[in-house]
């Protein structure tokens, strides 16, 4: 596929950011060409798929840094011509919804396994690194109690999770196989603007701002720890520039609430009541509990979550209300 460019310089210091048009992978890139970053060339390829955006990309769309190609992860040829020209990658591509991963994994497995395989395999053939690969706490399972350290062991229970776990798995083989400079980033639940309203939390916006009941899995008693985009993105930033070749660093946000404890909050800043709450049958195998301890990040690289949980989701739902002609169009409704 023809790369295609909505800016882009040849010179300098240039990081390949995959699924950069994605929620977490954009928020990175607009952080990465802000004004108080060093300055480098970013290239963001993206399959565009239906969680893709280039509006995302807008606020640094006229950035003469950037270049955007639209392909897929696993095209070999023209991931291993983009990586030849890269001297670090950013790995966020990903297909990451875990009821679409129940209905069908085949997609979970091609782009989370295969994928990272062929960027890996590229990297190697190129000599890049860092190669920073960026997955998550689901990894770990649900867990009865304590946090998971980047020692505990894996226990994925949807295929989404697993798909991360083995390319988790695959990308740290290629550090200990090779000695190539992977670096592995797990995190909690992320959240705020541009989310797809398949995700909790905008999913309930879009509900509540048009004046539908918000469907809450089972007893709603899923607990989950919260992480603002912002505060993600230090934490990658502070690894991909600091972080140890071979070492997996986990990012949390230290605020674990249930799920029916969020929806309480979403709906007073909605203005709504508890009879908007619809309990529907929960997930099949939903982890009952995520948690993950930070203090490695924390203690080697100064990594602390500065967002306020609070102040931080009344300017969601606020960015939600204000913008609804982003998220619009993406609802799917039953049929």
């Amino acid at each position: 596929m023809t790369p295609t460019p909505i800016t882009g310089p040849r010179r300098g210091p240039r990081i390949l950011v995959t699924g950069g048009a994605g929620f977490i992978g954009s928020a990175y890139v607009r952080a990465l060409l802000g004004p108080q970053s060093p300055a480098a060339a970013v290239t963001v390829l993206d399959a565009l798929t239906y969680a893709g955006s280039l509006a995302r990309l807008d606020a640094v769309r006229d950035d003469p840094r950037l270049t955007f190609v639209r392909g897929s992860v696993c095209d070999a040829e023209l991931v291993d011509a983009l990586v030849a020209d890269h001297g670090q990658i950013v790995h966020f591509a990903a297909e990451s919804h875990v009821d679409r991963s129940i209905a069908d994994g085949t997609a979970f497995i091609r782009t989370n396994v295969l994928g990272t395989q062929t960027l890996l395999d590229a990297a190697l053939r190129h000599g890049a690194g860092p190669f920073l690969h960026v997955s998550t706490d689901e990894v770990y399972g649900s867990l009865p109690h304590g946090a998971a350290t980047e020692d505990s062991p894996l226990a994925p229970n949807s295929p989404y999770a697993a798909s991360k776990a083995a390319a988790d798995l695959v990308a740290l083989a290629h550090h200990r196989t090779h000695g190539l400079d992977v670096r592995v980033t797990r995190c909690s639940n992320n959240f705020g603007p541009h989310q797809h309203p398949e995700k909790l939390i905008p999913r309930f916006l879009a509900a509540l701002l048009e004046g539908e009941n918000v469907p809450l899995y089972g007893d709603g008693l899923h607990l989950r720890d919260w992480l603002h985009t912002a505060d993600h993105v230090r934490g990658l930033e502070l690894v991909r520039a600091a972080g140890r070749p071979g070492e997996i660093y986990n990012i949390g946000g230290g605020t674990s609430l249930t799920n029916l404890e969020l929806t309480h909050r979403l709906l007073a800043l909605c203005g709504a009541g508890a009879d908007r709450i619809t309990h529907v049958t929960d997930r099949k195998g939903h982890d009952r509990r995520y948690a993950v301890d930070h203090t490695k990040i924390s203690a080697e690289l100064g990594y602390r979550p500065r967002v306020d949980f609070d102040e931080a989701l009344a300017r969601t739902v606020g960015w939600y209300r204000e913008n609804r002609s982003w998220w619009q169009p993406l609802l799917t409704r039953p049929r």
